[in-house]
């Protein structure tokens, strides 16, 4: 039986205020910034999630950014997967993504993964520094793995995978 990946009781932070920056949940209605962030910053987000991934695309269109976001934001309602868009404190531009997942490896809760757009990276080491506490202090994870980023993907493609 799979475990759930939050406790039925735990309450979701659903945002994160920092004097730079506001960590909010990824929903549809940011569809507009978010697409200029993910498509501003393409070379770099294809080696956020996989060393060689080809998300995004060159042509990613608008409405697939936005089929995206629905399924971020279905996982989110169903306690499955947390994405989080990451905007400045006026909310008027999406300057990155946080993506909370189950992870699947042998002690390991969850796997986070997280980019900020290439006009923005100056933000880098304060947003590190600030996920890592909030997740630490409100999040209900013992063992967090940062996949291509504390752990090559050489060495975390060589870890063990839960048997289910």
């Amino acid at each position: 039986m799979k475990k759930d990946f939050v406790p039925a009781d735990f309450e979701i932070p659903l945002t994160h205020s920092h004097e730079h920056f506001r960590i909010e949940v990824l929903e549809p209605s940011v569809v507009e910034i978010d697409y200029d962030a993910v498509m501003s910053s393409k070379e770099n987000l294809r080696t956020i999630f996989a060393e060689n991934d080809d998300w995004p695309a060159d042509d990613m269109s608008l409405e697939k950014n936005m089929s995206d976001l629905i399924t971020h934001e279905k996982e989110f309602k169903a306690r499955e997967a947390f994405a989080f868009t990451v905007l400045t404190t006026d909310k008027t531009k999406c300057i990155g993504c946080l993506y909370i997942e189950p992870s699947n490896r042998d002690g390991v809760d969850a796997e986070v993964y997280y980019w900020l757009r290439d006009d923005s990276l100056e933000l880098m080491s304060e947003f590190e520094i600030t996920i890592k506490s909030w997740l630490a202090k409100e999040w209900p994870f013992n063992s967090i793995a940062y996949p291509g980023r504390e752990i090559s993907w050489e060495e975390w493609g060589k870890r063990s995978h839960d048997h289910i």
